[in-house]
């Protein structure tokens, strides 16, 4: 892994494989090594570009609320850092917040979309909740999140069955620094992007697990429907992480879209 200043912060970042390039953007409180699985299937066919979003992992994490255009301008800085011109793009829950937005703001970047377990908006109902998180985050730090957070991404299968799965990304969890998960909740919790999406030409599949509770197949669905000549794909008993519930479903459907 190596570090690389942009946009006034430090970044953290792997490359790894051969052939058209694919970044991958993980969620709130994890990073890069989300993707370790993924990565591996992918380098024999793409260069695979892995980064640690701004407040988690590797990269700095400053105080203060962030935004999607500041997060999406870290990609395209760290794209033009490493003289990418175009890539395509697979980003889950937070990360298919950023792809949405780098398909608005940057559509010469991208070739392909893929957006897992994500949405295009949070309701006003939701804000509460969201406030809530970023209170407990301040006061106990990420670790208070680790139980609850774990029990909306995985099912209760997996989760019995996969107690390694269940301590890796619980220290992912623990470990986000309580600036970064305020700052990038800050940017979700304002998420409102729907009436917009229908202005993304990158070709775009959609990708849920059929037991997510924190977005549900039918949030995904208004993705699919908005955006002109999108794909939804859902994954049978997977819940959020469905890149690491189903990881080989998962892998058939990315690896498949962007080969097509």
């Amino acid at each position: 892994m190596k570090t690389i200043r942009v946009n006034d912060i430090d970044v953290r970042y792997q490359v790894e494989g051969s052939g058209p390039c694919v970044t991958l953007s993980h969620s709130l409180s994890c990073d890069l090594t989300m993707w370790d699985e993924l990565a591996v299937a992918l380098a024999p066919t793409f260069t695979v570009l892995r980064y640690d979003t701004r407040g988690h992992g590797g990269t700095s994490a400053p105080e203060g609320a962030y935004s999607f255009a500041q997060l999406t301008a870290d990609l395209t800085g760290l794209l033009d850092a490493l003289n990418i011109e175009r890539t395509h793009f697979v980003g889950l829950s937070m990360g298919g917040m950023i792809g949405q937005h780098l398909a608005l703001s940057a559509p010469q970047r991208l070739n392909q979309l893929v957006i897992a377990s994500s949405t295009s908006r949070i309701p006003p109902e939701a804000a509460p909740l969201w406030d809530e998180r970023i209170r407990m985050v301040r006061e106990q730090g990420c670790a208070a999140m680790v139980e609850a957070t774990l029990g909306r991404w995985f099912t209760p299968p997996f989760r019995a069955a996969r107690p390694d799965v269940m301590q890796r990304i619980g220290g992912l969890i623990a470990n986000t620094p309580v600036a970064g998960y305020v700052g990038c909740a800050e940017a979700i919790r304002h998420l409102d992007i729907t009436a917009r999406i229908g202005a993304i030409r990158a070709p775009t599949l959609v990708i849920v697990g059929a037991d997510d509770p924190g977005t549900p197949p039918a949030v995904s669905a208004v993705i699919a429907a908005a955006i002109p000549g999108a794909r939804m794909e859902t994954i049978l008993s997977a819940s959020h992480l469905c890149c690491l519930e189903q990881r080989e479903a998962f892998r058939r459907l990315v690896a498949g879209f962007l080969s097509a």
